[in-house]
């Protein structure tokens, strides 16, 4: 009888996305190919949402209108002409000049639209010379997507968050650091709890801080529109992921003008941010000449950053920017912990001034593009006592100013493609209400060997301000209380076992090529 074939299990969108995507493999650097594929399913989402709402129009006995683009803009959508319609560019799929038509939809599509401005490819697609035959398909696959058709599970955004992990992932070191891993994105937004005011990602990459911020506000029912969003990016291909990031998920944000370095050209210098989540180069070298930005006003009342490593210019950019009662999360690198020189003087200073509200040490592998060890900073311009009430919960602070909360997560994680790791959920939840307990009077916190430990400042001085967890957080010796005799009667005992079953399992395997008339002679 014939052997009945197993069902095929059905592709999800975003794989059979990933696979068309990596056909261009070849005929083009791996490092673009991200922008061709984000660029196209832009535009494809564009254009659903213009043919949804050019429907809605004409159902409304309005057909007169379909042309007018405030007929459009009124409900967030972006006005298409015919030329860069998803239409049009599928019925020119298979021309030789395909590239130029995409490039040109797209141009289109910004210069009508002020909000998109500086955001889509500009003469991306021409330049790259692709196979057309394989930019063909991935126009089909992607013709397939319905981008509306389930607008609670927000498909175009699931697969851009997808593809930039993908993208981040298959670049490697030393790339992808457009991408901060969900995970610590969402753990950040759980412990700062950015609900109502101003966000700031001095190092924005494509915006993914921003888009876990609002996540987390609908995932607490809170109000989207309290929230405005203010970011910096240096890359330009980077800030232009960000932009599209952000508008095909219906999110408006200040990310400056252009493209610009954080340091030497600040887009926000005004800015006073109740939130700041970020996730800057790790240890960033010769990021300022030595007699540049001495006088900067971001350094006021420190040591000037030293121009071997950034960390602590990125420090001070942040502390210069949080409003009364600001709060910061960010990673950095380890060694930031310890740094001597002015980096001690102005992480001495940081604790004295008790802006250093927790530091969590973070597992391995969290990032795809190193392994290095690194660290979440909390810092808080108040610490003091006082009652808030945050999204309609009361919470109840007691004056931590001169405590830090340590916390060890190297333990934490779960494994995730393979050689990664990243926090579930319940890791999450037990870091965050972890942090919280600690913040509030009438909560139950204890300090737990090998996980937390709240230090008061005087510790941290004999420690000559070393922000290192290891330092402070109990360790516990498990081999202090083995009993040596116990444990070797218990190895013997197990390897005792192990052996007899061993010998019985031989002598059977024997006896059945015996029996079999193929007896074997050790």
């Amino acid at each position: 009888m014939a052997k009945k074939a197993a069902p095929k299990k059905s592709k999800s969108i975003e794989e059979t996305l990933w696979e068309s995507a990596n056909k261009l493999r070849g005929t083009v650097e791996s490092s673009e190919y991200k922008h061709v594929v984000l660029g196209l399913i832009f535009l494809k989402f564009a254009s659903d949402k213009f043919q949804e709402r050019k429907q809605e129009i004409i159902a409304d006995g309005k057909e007169k209108f379909v042309d007018m683009v405030e007929f459009y803009t009124q409900k967030n959508v972006f006005y298409l002409t015919e030329e860069s319609r998803w239409s049009y560019i599928i019925n020119n799929a298979k021309q030789d000049d395909i590239a130029l038509k995409i490039d040109t939809a797209l141009y289109t599509v910004e210069k009508n639209n002020p909000s998109l401005k500086g955001a889509l490819p500009d003469n991306y697609f021409s330049r790259l010379n692709m196979d057309v035959s394989k930019l063909s398909a991935l126009l089909d696959t992607i013709n397939n997507i319905d981008t509306l058709k389930d607008k609670q599970q927000d498909i175009v955004g699931r697969v851009y968050e997808y593809f930039l992990s993908k993208f981040a992932i298959a670049e490697g070191k030393g790339k992808g650091e457009f991408y901060t891993p969900k995970s610590i994105v969402n753990l950040i937004a759980e412990l700062i709890e950015p609900y109502k005011g101003k966000i700031y990602d001095p190092a924005c990459g494509s915006g993914g801080m921003f888009v876990q911020s609002m996540k987390f506000i609908d995932s607490h029912n809170g109000n989207k529109k309290d929230i405005s969003i203010y970011g910096q990016e240096y890359t330009s291909t980077t800030y232009k992921l960000a932009k599209m990031n952000l508008a095909i998920r219906g999110i408006s944000a200040n990310l400056g003008g252009v493209p610009a370095d954080t340091f030497a050209k600040d887009q926000h210098p005004d800015l006073k941010a109740d939130y700041i989540m970020a996730n800057p180069p790790f240890n960033q070298k010769a990021w300022r000449a030595t007699d540049e930005l001495l006088d900067d006003p971001r350094w006021k009342g420190y040591d000037v950053p030293q121009t071997g490593n950034a960390n602590y210019a990125w420090i001070l950019n942040m502390v210069s920017k949080l409003s009364e009662n600001g709060v910061a999360g960010f990673i950095l690198a380890n060694g930031a912990l310890s740094g001597s020189g002015t980096e001690y003087e102005i992480r001495k200073k940081l604790i004295e001034n008790n802006l250093v509200e927790a530091i969590l040490i973070l597992p391995r592998n969290l990032f795809y593009t190193t392994d290095i060890s690194v660290t979440l900073w909390i810092l808080n311009n108040n610490k003091k006592e006082r009652q808030v009430n945050i999204n309609n919960i009361n919470k109840n602070y007691r004056n931590r100013e001169e405590e830090i909360l340590f916390m060890d997560l190297r333990q934490s994680g779960i494994p995730f493609e393979k050689k990664y790791t990243q926090f579930s959920d319940e890791n999450i939840t037990d870091i965050s209400e972890t942090y919280h307990k600690w913040q509030q009077t009438e909560a139950d916190y204890k300090d737990i060997p090998e996980f937390c430990y709240s230090a008061n400042l005087e510790e941290i001085r004999k420690k000559d301000y070393s922000l290192v967890p290891s330092k402070y957080i109990e360790f516990v010796n498990r081999d202090e209380n083995i009993n040596f005799e116990d444990k070797m009667k218990s190895l013997q005992s197990e390897f005792s076992q192990l052996l007899k079953d061993e010998e019985k399992s031989k002598t059977e395997l024997l006896n059945v090529f015996k029996n079999l008339g193929y007896e074997i002679k050790l």
